[in-house]
């Protein structure tokens, strides 16, 4: 699989919390090409069943969520102006005077408004979201005609190849995590699977881990992977709380996620020589992990996570060589990893 091209079409399709169907369908489409009676729930959640034929097989979840952080647009002012509110917790302090899409009646080009700094006051104030206004250049009238409370919105940014095969583009968080999937797929020798899978895309992570509740409550599985994206390392960050982008997968170990998973994950790195990091969550881990775990009659869960840099920004960076660790770890756990 081709991973460059398969994150640049995922990151592409936009699909805010709640609002996620252009999104969950081009995953949905990836997906077919390894099960395809994958289908999509009431909830927006992507799932599929891939048997390994094995009798008395247990079933091993692997998720990611499809959807994005962005915005959703609350009123209209008398002037044209669009209030906004947050779906997921976008970073603050670089929303004044972004480019966006209104994503109304069709998609509408806009600008978050700002006071220039010659009558700013404050210019170190962080502003809170319902100081936020999109300017479309519309009057009331003319927006109200293609533009409805409700609507989400999304900051423009574009795919880029930085050096090498780092990458950065909006909704890396957790595209990244749904591309490590569909390549691990592609990587498995089926016939060698030691449990049945069951991929689940699934959506509202970023607005309360919502969709995936539902999910696996359905699926039930004996085991789950959460995939997800965790804190890369940036100069001001702090070296034990991050990992370095190139580092390999980044393996949870938490009091909310199963400790064996966590070594199994760990020896089947080492044994198949995976490069890897350990990320300790103290009590929980902010990811579908934590709401799989309690689900049903309770879920062995751990976490994998691949290293991005400025996570929650339209900006989000990544390397495809973390996407490629997570991936393979992926498949070795499985069993079902090829000798190709």
């Amino acid at each position: 699989m081709d991973i460059l091209n398969t994150l640049k079409e995922l990151t592409g399709a936009k699909g805010v919390s709640g609002d996620e169907k252009i999104a969950s369908d081009t995953a949905l489409r990836l997906l077919r090409k390894y099960a395809p009676d994958a289908s999509a729930d009431s909830f927006g959640n992507v799932t599929a069943l891939i048997k390994c034929g094995k009798p008395d097989a247990g079933t091993l979840m692997l998720d990611a969520h499809i959807d994005q952080i962005g915005l959703i647009v609350t009123s209209i002012d008398k002037d044209g102006f669009l209030k906004v509110g947050c779906c997921g917790g976008a970073d603050m302090k670089i929303m004044l005077s972004q480019s966006v899409t209104v994503h109304g009646d069709a998609d509408i080009p806009g600008v978050i408004s700002t006071l220039p700094p010659h009558v700013s006051s404050d210019h170190s104030k962080v502003p809170e979201v319902g100081e936020l206004s999109v300017d479309t250049g519309m009057t009331k009238e003319q927006a109200e005609k293609l533009v409805s409370p409700g609507d989400r919105v999304t900051v423009n940014s574009a795919f880029r190849v930085l050096s090498g095969e780092v990458v950065s583009a909006p909704a890396v968080d957790d595209r990244s995590g749904v591309c490590a999937i569909l390549a691990a797929l592609d990587m498995m020798d089926m016939s060698q699977l030691r449990y049945d899978l069951a991929v689940c895309f699934s959506a509202q992570e970023e607005t309360g881990e919502r969709g995936v509740k539902p999910a696996a409550f359905r699926i039930q599985p004996d085991e789950a992977i959460a995939v997800d994206v965790s804190f890369g390392r940036t100069p001001d960050s702090v070296p034990h709380e991050t990992a370095e982008l190139g580092s390999g997968v980044m393996i949870g170990v938490s009091a909310a996620l199963d400790r064996g998973m966590s070594t199994a994950l760990k020896s089947t790195a080492e044994r198949c020589k995976i490069p890897y990091t350990i990320e300790v969550m103290p009590s929980s881990t902010g990811t579908n992990a934590d709401s799989i775990g309690v689900s049903g009659r309770g879920v062995k869960c751990c976490t994998l996570s691949i290293p991005i840099r400025y996570m929650h920004t339209p900006i989000e960076t990544v390397a495809l060589c973390d996407i490629e660790n997570t991936a393979k770890l992926i498949a070795a756990y499985a069993g079902g990893e090829s000798n190709g």
